[in-house]
């Protein structure tokens, strides 16, 4: 297995574990006896617990390494998700959400970090393939969960088969992981204590955010949309989010050789252009297969720009990588996670159409400001060391 093979591995891994939990929430809800409202209290802690983890981790996890930190954040994601469901009460569980929200913000920092600094040994862009791999994790372990709820498989049992496939798989591939060396021309301090954007950051940070608001549309009400709007019946309603996660794969997978090609910038505004049309037939079909294609093209649009913003926050040299790509991902995850209920207000009190409007202002503005992922080449540092047998 080649070296940044093994960091792929990272992504799938910890999507395998993030998609079996979400997949089972409603057996969480009912389980614990919870509303929507406590639910999402619980969801909120978990994010709250992300946010520390990308605030607070960069510097750890640059004197950890990326092996270290591969084998803690993803079997402490793993670990804790699969002990929530064997919790006899809510209040028990409650800050396992948040533990393993830390786990998952440190995760988010090293995988990333690794990824580009992998692609300044190699030569060429892989950092849109990396996110792929979740994606294409995510979808696996959503539609295992699927065959799982519906064989009636106990959430306890289930989430039991996912930490032991995690742990096992992971030993195997995590024992070979090697610190890939910094830049050559990245900042020489260490990280701080605490990871903020700055104002040379935020333009990444709204071209990063932007196909995220649209993912989160797209992913938490697109089947909402296909009900009331056309009153399809489930199964083409649940196609919605489908075709949106499997477009977002597809893209993300094919995207490097492209962005290598025609470089950052145009590819970029090629996607933002082609996630607005998705978005505009969406909220203009007047039959489900246009809105269904618009979903389509929304998730290939959406696919390969935030990695892109990673990429380019990492090759900032105004100070250590792993910082900037925190500073990022805060921004990015705020508002992935904040974008939907405000999106929901606005489909409560204009219609849920309008809510798809409201995302193509956010993707025009992302394009006025795509020259911020000018960058150079990725610079090659050194030649990857010899990778020895393992497993």
């Amino acid at each position: 297995m080649k070296p940044h093979h093994r960091i792929f591995f990272i992504q799938f891994a910890v999507a395998l574990s993030v998609g079996a939990f979400l997949s089972r929430l409603p057996d969480i809800q009912l389980k614990f006896s919870l509303s929507e409202g406590e639910l999402g209290l619980l969801l909120a802690i978990m994010s709250l617990g992300v946010l520390c983890g990308l605030t607070f981790s960069a510097r750890l996890i640059e004197r950890l390494g990326a092996r270290t930190t591969a084998f803690v954040t993803v079997f402490g994601v793993t670990l804790f998700y699969a002990l929530i469901p064997w919790m006899p009460a809510v209040s028990l569980a409650m800050p396992l959400f948040f533990v393993a929200g830390i786990f998952a913000g440190a995760f988010e920092i090293n995988a990333n970090l690794e990824t580009d600094r992998h692609e300044a040994l190699l030569g060429y862009r892989i950092m849109s393939r990396a996110h792929g791999m979740w994606s294409l994790g995510f979808c696996i372990t959503a539609l295992v969960a699927a065959g799982m709820r519906q064989a009636a498989v106990s959430i306890e049992l289930h989430s039991f088969i996912v930490l032991v496939t995690v742990l096992i798989a992971g030993s195997i591939v995590f024992s070979g992981i090697e610190n890939a060396p910094r830049r050559h021309d990245a900042h020489p301090g260490d990280a701080p204590l605490v990871a903020f954007p700055t104002i040379g950051l935020l333009p990444l940070c709204l071209i990063g955010a932007a196909p995220l608001l649209a993912e989160g549309a797209s992913v938490d009400w697109s089947a909402i949309y296909m009900r009331d709007v056309f009153a399809v019946e489930p199964f083409v309603g649940g196609l919605s989010v489908a075709i949106f996660s499997s477009f977002i794969a597809i893209g993300r997978l094919g995207m490097d050789s492209v962005i290598d090609r025609f470089n950052p910038r145009p590819v970029a505004i090629t996607l933002l252009g082609i996630a607005a049309i998705g978005l505009v037939l969406v909220a203009t079909a007047a039959q489900p297969v246009v809105a269904l294609a618009g979903f389509g093209l929304t998730g290939i649009g959406c696919s390969s720009v935030y990695p892109l913003a990673i990429s380019a926050a990492a090759r900032r040299t105004d100070r250590p990588a792993s910082v900037s790509v925190a500073a990022l991902g805060q921004t990015t995850f705020l508002v992935f996670f904040a974008g939907p209920p405000l999106l929901g207000f606005v489909a409560e009190h204009f219609g849920i159409r309008f809510s798809y409007w409201v995302v193509v202002p956010v993707i025009a503005a992302a394009l006025l400001v795509t020259k911020a992922l000018i960058a150079a080449p990725a610079p090659i540092t050194g030649q990857p060391e010899p990778v020895q047998p393992h497993g």
